[in-house]
């Protein structure tokens, strides 16, 4: 039997993804996962960012992390993309250019 965990309610002091950016980030997950480079995922959602992290397995560290953090709006974009190793890959103000280097690895070559 499997067991189903709701979400938490989100609070005023909560940082959360709206309901279209949990859209265009579970698209890709999912493009991901059909193409069998992603097993698992984990959100969460904490008082000053919201992370998204996707993994190989479960039991290693994220391969990618995108991270919603609404303090840096006006300066360098609220969203990240983090690799791996931890480093920023991208940053920004629209979520749709931070997804696009997971949108290339995607990408195959038909003749």
């Amino acid at each position: 039997m499997s067991n189903v965990v709701p979400l938490p309610v989100a609070t005023a002091r909560q940082t959360v993804f709206d309901r279209h950016e949990l859209n265009a980030i579970l698209g890709v997950y999912g493009r991901m996962v059909s193409a069998g480079l992603w097993r698992d995922y984990a959100v969460e959602l904490g008082r000053d960012t919201a992370v998204f992290s996707a993994f190989r397995r479960a039991a290693e560290r994220p391969e990618i992390q995108v991270v919603k953090a609404p303090a840096l709006r006006t300066k360098q974009g609220m969203y990240a993309l983090i690799g791996e190793a931890g480093a920023v890959l991208k940053r920004g103000h629209e979520l749709s250019t931070i997804l696009a280097p997971l949108e290339r690895k995607l990408v195959k070559l038909v003749d």
